[in-house]
């Protein structure tokens, strides 16, 4: 067996995690919304508190990564279960209970096999990158995060494409999740190895906040982050009500999804060429300055809105390909416990959807916005500062992040 062999299992279990992340973001609020009448303002508090609970959870469940690490392949095998679970719960089922708390209650049990089987697979790809000997870091990345994007191409048109289905379409939505699950349980069973995530050292995830590098890095990451976590909350409402296009969000979200997917081996290519920091700043300028333009989109502006959605696109590739490897590279080297570190790194990714969903769905409410009804056009007009400069504001405080961070000594 060569050292690349199972690279397409990270691949198949990229894509599951990252069907079960984002794209719930993107649907969920707005299916509990039209589907039971939940105020924006409710859900954006029940996300909120979700993620104040991570602040606990997710160190604890890197601790449990390490504590199972004997038996990791029926670890992995009890979260995915709990995964299915909790989304055949969330969509498929309806809610035993007052919808928020309903949402709540699923979203937790969700996000919790999430983050743990997260912490256990970026984890297993530090060991994994080792094997593949220099430049593995991007190698396995390319791979991995072309998996993730693919997979939230599929989950963000399956509604979409499932629209009519008897019983609804997030009822084949949450089955459909059950089989790709199983089956990209199977496709990483001969990955998992019980030295992949090591006995945690003194002070656990502290080792890794202790390092100025990691810190900075994580930082660049929450704030890098936010303005996906802010489109993602408001890319529903936008395409309905600011373009005027019910029906395109799913053909708009692949678009975006694909362009991602499809850039994201010619970003690693760049990378290993020109290094990570200088490939990911340029990527990280083209988003600023192709998704400004949304700000000046109006109703029927579907056709510049795909254009965007391309360029944008291809700019997360480059988020997404490169600075997991950057990270992943810097605790290679002073971590001694890839799982404290990555349940960080799950955190920081999972708050930023959080934060963006209680900070702007009030005021989406507030401004007197409502969705699938007729809005007053300065309620449009505050959607449309959220969803296009406040994005751009965000990238570029990254940007200057970035810029004052030396990594050139991460470039392996």
């Amino acid at each position: 067996m060569t050292r690349a062999a199972g690279l397409p299992g990270y691949a198949v279990f990229g894509g599951l995690l990252a069907s079960a992340g984002l794209p719930i973001y993107i649907h969920a609020p707005k299916f509990y919304v039209d589907a039971y009448g939940v105020s924006l303002s409710a859900l954006g508090a029940v996300l909120f508190v979700l993620r104040l609970i991570d602040v606990v959870q997710d160190p604890a469940l890197g601790w449990l990564a390490q504590r199972v690490q004997r038996f990791r392949a029926l670890a992995v095998a009890i979260g995915a279960a709990v995964m299915v679970v909790s989304m055949l719960g969330l969509f498929a089922v309806p809610p035993p209970l007052p919808p928020a708390a309903w949402f709540a209650l699923t979203l937790t049990g969700l996000f919790s096999g999430f983050s743990f089987l997260t912490i256990n697979f970026y984890a297993q790809g530090v060991q994994k990158a080792a094997e593949l000997g220099s430049g593995g870091h991007t190698r396995l990345a390319a791979w991995r995060e072309t998996g993730a994007l693919l997979g939230v191409c599929a989950a963000a048109v399956a509604p979409t494409l499932l629209a009519g289905a008897p019983g609804g379409a997030f009822l084949w939505f949450a089955l459909a999740f059950a089989v790709v699950a199983v089956v990209s349980v199977l496709a990483m069973r001969g990955e998992w190895r019980g030295d992949a995530v090591p006995e945690a050292g003194a002070g656990g995830f502290a080792v890794v906040l202790r390092d100025s590098t990691a810190r900075r890095l994580l930082l660049i990451a929450l704030v890098n982050a936010t303005p996906v976590a802010v489109t993602s909350t408001l890319f529903l409402f936008f395409v309905e009500s600011r373009l005027a296009a019910p029906g395109w969000e799913g053909p708009l979200l692949v678009l975006f999804f694909l362009s991602a997917a499809a850039s994201a081996p010619a970003w690693g290519a760049l990378a290993r060429r020109f290094g990570r920091k200088s490939v990911l700043l340029a990527g990280m300028i083209l988003a600023v300055v192709s998704f400004g333009f949304a700000a000046r989109l109006g109703a029927g502006d579907v056709v510049p809105f795909a254009v965007i959605c391309v360029a944008s696109g291809a700019t997360l590739g480059a988020d997404m390909t490169l600075l997991p490897a950057i990270f992943a590279a810097r605790m290679a080297r002073v971590s001694p416990d890839a799982a404290q570190a990555f349940g960080l790194w799950s955190f920081v990714s999972k708050v930023t959807l959080a934060i963006a969903a209680v900070a702007l769905l009030p005021i989406l409410e507030t401004a007197g916005f409502e969705s699938g009804t007729d809005n007053p056009d300065s309620a449009l007009r505050v959607l449309t500062w959220l969803y296009a400069l406040v994005p751009c504001g965000l990238k570029c405080v990254a940007i200057a992040l970035l810029i004052a961070t030396d990594i050139e000594s991460e470039e392996t």
